[in-house]
């Protein structure tokens, strides 16, 4: 990859431009990312009844996320095992107790076990406990889940700890704001026109903050300067404030983990490979980013409240989705128009992190390592 600053100036490059459109380098994501880290496939709560179930891609392969009978969990490879159909076609829905393959009617049960192959299940040759679904590693971390695709992975907490830690400097501050126990006001998903990188890096810095996003400085003024926050550090409300919403007001009450060292404050943070993390003091707002192609991504962004609040009879999530709403949206502008100019051969080397922004190269590295 060329450099076009000194590593130890300021101004470091970007990635060069084909990074964020090249097919090849689409597909080594997919195989040595996607396919090897720890995928956070959205809330645990969405799959809540015995059948109800989910498909999500990742790299390569289908997978279907089903609640047992038991209530547990589980992952499965999208794969009839006897010639390889696609079981489940629809993004979402609920299964009548088994899982029927549509080509010869081999059936699995919730779990995974074989439990129907016509004419096949009592030849006295045939293991029926060789041919049940293959599992896909589940985890379920702060009530999100997270899938991963290798044969015998790191515990979840190997990948996520470590980048809350550094954050906050242990996980009891984190902790504080029980993000497990919440409950979904409202789903926004997002189709982008922009490869996935050009999503997480316009999270991790905030130079455009000032001329992208008036309201946002409004309300959390220090990012006018283009400041990132990290090491425990928080943007602060401004002063006239009560609350991340439209109009400025708070309408539910702090979290009721929170400290008063908790409140009126700001943290945003980057759990790869996919996961955007934002918490304020009375809801937390996560993105859950999808790489779709080379060009394309998609974002689903959970506003999550505390449940004891979303049961009273006034509560009215608008608020606090209204204006990050209107983030995402000026967010996702700006990084289609990078998307356009990708393949321009005045971005063929890259362009160039300012000093506000070198902590991105961080993460470009961290492609460049994984991609080898």
């Amino acid at each position: 990859m060329a450099m076009t600053a000194r590593p130890d100036s300021s101004f470091l490059s970007t990635l060069p431009g084909r990074y964020y459109y090249d097919p090849a380098i689409y597909e080594l994501e997919q195989e040595r990312i996607f396919s090897q880290m720890w995928i956070c496939a959205g809330r645990a709560d969405t799959i809540a009844e015995p059948g109800a179930y989910q498909v999500v891609t990742i790299g390569r392969e289908s997978v279907i996320i089903v609640r047992g009978r038991d209530g547990e969990l589980r992952a499965f490879f999208n794969v009839c095992r006897h010639r390889g159909a696609r079981l489940c076609t629809e993004a979402t829905g609920h299964l009548k107790g088994s899982i029927q393959c549509r080509y010869h009617a081999w059936t699995y049960g919730l779990d995974g076990r074989l439990i129907g192959a016509t004419n096949v299940l009592a030849h006295e040759e045939f293991d029926r406990t060789a041919y049940g679904l293959l599992p896909v590693a589940l985890e379920i971390w702060e009530g999100f889940i997270w899938l991963n695709l290798t044969d015998n992975p790191p515990p979840i907490a190997d990948q996520l700890h470590p980048v809350i830690i550094e954050r906050f400097g242990s996980y009891t501050p984190f902790a504080r704001y029980g993000v497990g126990n919440l409950k979904r006001g409202k789903t926004i998903t997002y189709q982008l026109r922009a490869n996935w990188k050009l999503v997480l890096e316009n999270f991790m810095e905030c130079y455009h903050c000032a001329p992208m996003h008036p309201e946002l400085c409004d309300l959390l003024p220090g990012f006018r300067s283009g400041k990132s926050y990290a090491n425990g550090d928080a943007a602060r409300l401004a002063d006239g404030a009560e609350a991340f919403t439209v109009t400025g007001k708070a309408s539910r009450p702090p979290l009721p983990g929170l400290l008063a060292e908790d409140l009126r404050r700001y943290y945003g943070e980057v759990l790869l490979p996919n996961m955007l993390l934002n918490l304020f003091d009375d809801h937390v707002v996560v993105h859950t980013v999808w790489p779709e192609g080379p060009e394309s991504s998609r974002v689903t962004c959970d506003w999550l409240f505390d449940p004891e609040v979303m049961s009273r009879p006034d509560f009215d999530p608008l608020d606090a989705v209204e204006i990050f709403d209107l983030v995402n949206r000026q967010d996702w502008e700006v990084c289609e128009l990078t998307q356009l100019s990708m393949a321009s051969k005045a971005y063929r080397s890259g362009g160039v992190y300012v000093p506000a922004e070198r902590h991105i190269r961080a993460f470009a590295d961290f492609i460049c390592e994984r991609l080898a």
